[in-house]
């Protein structure tokens, strides 16, 4: 049976929703920013907006200049996810399986085998643009196609409306003309990459062999071989079915290079997300650190937690690996991110001898220790001396390096005295 995947995509959906609630932005240049920050960047912007110039992730003020006329608005999360909640529940009815993105407007619906109750995949999204149209004054695009892949490709081509249908067999034809650009997952480092070769359109990299893409590309030479013939057997996954993660970002006011600087903030994420997964009594068995450079160009490295674990110091431990892997590039960061999966059911398993376990078992005592004194007194009750970012000269003495080293087999860096 051929499958068939509905994606529904509510365009700049952000802008979409504040225009729901306040009908006179229809038509005019909205901008979606935190005003007022030191270093604020575009969350959303309309289409006015977009041919204009601005772009997401692009600081406010340059945004400003390039859409004088913009109305500049606050980014409200809870709204969104409340218009992405009523989204999902219209959809429920026409299939189980509905994919939803996080606050983005964006669902996969599962309509395969469900035509003898619902009729053609493409009148259930026909019918559900209307009834989202209709009752919360939201007007998505929609594709139909034999994956989520295509699909998704299929309404960025449509986009700001429109709908587009790719049958089963014709992915590879339709992908073929199209920019490497559009393809989901496909990041800067590989654009910048093909370009290296001249490439530029799908068909040129389709008509290499996966060994071919080996040697330039390595390990994502799969990936590559697979996207550009429009494979993809990703299911799609209900809501309570997703991957389970815990992910949090830091974006520094100032981009910087400075290692102390960068580990205090990953340290920060990491009680962040320790937290977290005590919360929900949950431990990690792998962590994955990104950083965005000024340039645009993201480096992402994962390590493994072995055991998993939720406790914040053997949590860094394993981030700061996965920290020194990508940070191979002179250039700033703008950036950071951390994300934990692979989550399991603690108790994670133990260290089994000696020395190992009675250090992981003082772990989480002091962890458990930490946490209890922040339930009392506040968060800021207790402040770990790895989130102090270095200043000044005592930052340069000798051992002065704030509980930090340098991941075993790193290049061992030395910036501001950290190692």
């Amino acid at each position: 049976m051929d499958r068939a995947i509905i994606h529904l995509n509510v365009a700049d959906f952000a802008v979409a929703v504040e225009r729901a609630i306040d009908r006179r932005l229809a038509g005019r240049p909205v901008v979606i920013a935190p005003e007022g920050a030191a270093r604020a960047a575009v969350y959303d912007m309309s289409e006015e907006a977009y041919r204009a110039g601005v772009r997401k992730g692009m600081a406010l003020g340059r945004a400003a200049r390039l859409c004088r006329d913009a109305r500049i608005l606050p980014p409200h999360p809870e709204r969104y996810e409340q218009a992405m909640g009523a989204l999902l529940q219209r959809a429920l009815p026409y299939s189980p399986r509905i994919e939803a993105g996080e606050i983005d407007g964006h669902l996969f619906i599962d309509a395969s085998g469900t035509g003898r109750l619902f009729g053609p995949p493409m009148d259930v999204a026909w019918r559900l643009r209307r009834e989202i149209r209709s009752s919360l004054c939201l007007a998505p695009i929609w594709s139909v196609a034999p994956n989520k892949l295509t699909a998704k490709v299929a309404t960025r081509l449509v986009k700001p409306e429109g709908e587009y249908i790719v049958s089963a067999g014709e992915e590879q034809a339709f992908l073929a003309p199209l920019g490497l650009g559009v393809l989901p997952g496909i990041e800067r480092e590989d654009l910048i990459r093909l370009h290296e070769f001249n490439l530029t359109r799908v068909h040129e990299v389709a008509a290499l062999g996966l060994e071919e893409l080996r040697v330039p590309f390595g390990s994502r030479a799969m990936f590559l071989y697979e996207t550009v013939r429009g494979i993809d057997p990703s299911p799609v996954l209900a809501t309570g079915e997703k991957p389970l993660a815990v992910a949090s970002g830091h974006a520094f006011a100032t981009d910087t290079n400075d290692t102390g600087v960068l580990l205090a903030a990953l340290y920060r994420l990491i009680e962040q997300a320790g937290g977290e997964l005590r919360r929900r009594r949950r431990a990690a068995q792998r962590v994955a650190v990104a950083l965005d450079h000024s340039d645009g160009v993201r480096c992402v490295r994962q390590a493994a937690v072995r055991p998993a674990a939720a406790n914040d110091i053997t949590l860094f431990e394993a981030a700061r690996k996965a920290f020194f892997l990508a940070w191979a590039r002179r250039v700033r960061v703008r950036r950071l991110r951390l994300v934990c999966d692979r989550l399991v059911f603690p108790p994670a398993q133990l260290a089994l001898f000696g020395d190992d376990r009675k250090h992981a078992e003082r772990c989480d005592r002091l962890i458990d220790a930490v946490d209890a004194v922040r339930r009392r007194f506040g968060r800021e009750a207790v402040t770990v001396g790895r989130t102090v970012e270095p200043v000044g000269p005592c930052a340069r003495l000798p051992g002065a390096n704030f509980g930090f080293s340098p991941a075993s087999g790193s290049t061992g860096r030395r910036v501001h005295g950290h190692p």
